[in-house]
């Protein structure tokens, strides 16, 4: 059982999940601008930051309940939105534009900012969704969450990229968005399933020492 927090300490802790979400999704908008080659593939820079966001849809979940975790995502599209614009425009392509970047409405930088605004919603509902109804079902503690980031990041990642690129302004994105956001799908599980996964479980039992107060080999047994 988890220690009820005060109507304060919810409302506390969901808007420093708020920001988490809204700092996390501004910096892979910028990142997946950035293509990189992995082994002769093309992938971005965002395929490595981006699933922080499932471990902190997950913990939230996991802590604070499905209501938590929906509201943080309601709280963060639109903020998030609109910092993504704007840092991309200010730095786009990974070369700073000046304030001349924010005059005028850049339709690539908008591009991508509404498609992760889709992406987004779609794919952390879907993760909150599948979370909660494995962790309630499940008794191991890995379960719901290898499951719903496997899930939340192929849903994720098929609308952004599909919805950024697919015969955009940018050539090379255009011609090779298939080939990247493939990648870089493969690229999130690798990294969600050798950091993020074994992450949510040491920072989870953290959590529920120090907020919880159920112990570790309780917290985890319970999911």
């Amino acid at each position: 059982m988890t220690r009820p927090l005060s109507t304060e300490g919810w409302q506390r802790a969901v808007l420093l999940l708020t920001g988490a979400h809204i700092l996390i999704i501004a910096a892979s908008n910028y990142l997946v601008q950035l293509p990189i080659q992995i082994l002769g593939v093309h992938t971005t820079w965002g395929a490595f930051s981006f699933p922080f966001i499932f471990l902190v849809t997950d913990l939230t979940v996991r802590v604070l309940g499905k209501q938590a975790g929906r509201r943080t995502v309601l709280l963060a599209m639109l903020p998030a939105l609109a910092l993504s614009y704007i840092f991309g425009a200010a730095f786009q392509q990974g070369e700073y534009q000046g304030l001349e970047g924010l005059v005028g409405l850049n339709v690539f930088v908008a591009r991508i900012a509404m498609a992760s605004f889709m992406a987004y919603v779609l794919g952390q509902l879907m993760d909150i969704h599948v979370f909660d109804r494995l962790r309630r079902r499940q008794r191991h503690w890995w379960v719901a969450p290898a499951f719903s980031t496997v899930l939340g990041n192929l849903v994720d990642t098929a609308a952004f990229f599909a919805l950024a690129f697919h015969a955009g302004p940018d050539p090379f994105m255009a011609a090779h968005w298939v080939e990247i956001a493939t990648v870089d799908y493969v690229t999130k599980l690798a990294v969600s399933m050798a950091v993020f996964v074994p992450l949510y479980g040491l920072v989870l039992a953290m959590l529920q020492r120090w907020i919880l107060g159920d112990g570790l080999g309780a917290g985890l047994s319970k999911g």
